[in-house]
């Protein structure tokens, strides 16, 4: 029986964290349950092995993905790299359990120098769309191609001293162009090859970074006292999700958040929002979040039905829990949920 290497996020989700990594697993989980997801597929730890063993990927790995790709340009009604109104796409690597030193999450990827026109054709969409590519080209610069971390962060601190914008959301379309351009300046003049262009590319490149990053563990490479992390044959492998992208950033009536309950029947819940910004905005603290319970005077419906969502997982989880979500436009997708001891 021919191997397979992805598995479509509405498959059967009993697979299990071994062979879809954790992140996969709960993701294929969520959406048996019927709650809202934004769809997607998982690249398995098998594939990974693969690569560790060989230093290839499996054969017909590419056209699995392809295929998996092709029935989510299908579902969305849009196509990676299309001009207007392009699918963008997250891809996140995760291990059976959670773990250090796994690749950092790439968003917004697909976007290029033509598709971020197309993204931004109106006005009112026009920053969001630089916001978007700003992103993409830093963490596929770090995360992928190896760039320092802190030679973004000098080049987006000068702009905003110059601007004397308080953090980045405070930049125009025309502060984030700029700030593109001097990140794809900083990759060519760092790594000695352009940021890729072509969608497929940087979906191929950025699977294969989740591969050569495995989880830390003692003893393992990459962990004190070893100088590498990519890993054994007999490594436990690295899964990778590739999910549509849903967008926090897009204006007042969307933003992002971490909500728990803390018991399955009652109201404690708990947690904070952000509006008009992507998850990593809420985690990294550059911007102060709000109180959960004020998402209940900003979006009451929106409210509603993550309050909701929390009560049937911690039912099926048989305590408490946490899920990170976001909301475009006033529409609620999870991006994640797991048990809270």
């Amino acid at each position: 029986m021919t191997t397979r290497y992805v598995y479509d996020f509405t498959e059967d989700g009993r697979q299990g964290s071994g062979l879809l990594g954790e992140k996969g697993a709960e993701l294929a989980e969520l959406t048996r349950m019927g709650l809202p997801v934004p769809p997607g597929f998982t690249v398995t730890t098998e594939a990974c092995r693969v690569v560790l063993a060989t230093g290839e990927p499996p054969p017909g790995l590419d056209r699995e993905i392809g295929e998996h790709l092709a029935a989510l340009e299908r579902t969305t009604g849009k196509r990676l790299g299309r001009v207007d109104d392009p699918l963008l796409l997250s891809v996140r690597a995760g291990a059976e359990r959670p773990a250090a030193g796994l690749m950092e999450t790439v968003l917004d990827l697909g976007l290029n120098d033509y598709a971020v026109l197309g993204l931004g054709k109106t006005a009112d969409r026009e920053r969001f769309a630089w916001d978007s590519y700003r992103r993409l080209v830093q963490m596929f610069g770090t995360t992928v191609m190896g760039v320092d971390p802190a030679r973004f962060g000098r080049v987006l601190t000068g702009i905003e001293r110059q601007h004397q914008a308080a953090d980045d959301s405070r930049l125009d379309a025309c502060d984030l162009i700029r700030t593109v351009e001097t990140f794809k300046d900083v990759i060519a003049e760092t790594t000695g090859r352009e940021f890729p262009q072509d969608p497929a590319e940087q979906l191929r490149r950025a699977v294969r970074a989740a591969f050569a990053r495995l989880p830390e563990s003692p003893g393992s490479p990459g962990s004190p006292g070893n100088s590498g992390n990519s890993g054994s044959p007999g490594s436990p492998g690295v899964a990778v999700t590739v999910q549509t992208m849903v967008f926090g950033n897009l204006g007042p009536d969307s933003g992002s958040g971490l909500a728990a309950v803390r018991r399955e029947a009652g109201a404690e819940f708990e947690g904070r929002y952000l509006p008009n910004a992507q998850g990593r905005d809420v985690v990294s603290g550059a911007r102060r979040a709000l109180p959960l319970r004020e998402l209940a005077e900003l979006d009451p419906p929106s409210y509603a039905r993550l309050t909701a969502c929390l009560h049937r997982l911690a039912a099926h989880h048989g305590g408490p829990c946490e899920v990170q979500f976001t909301i475009e436009h006033g529409t609620l997708w999870l991006l994640g949920a797991r048990p809270l001891p």
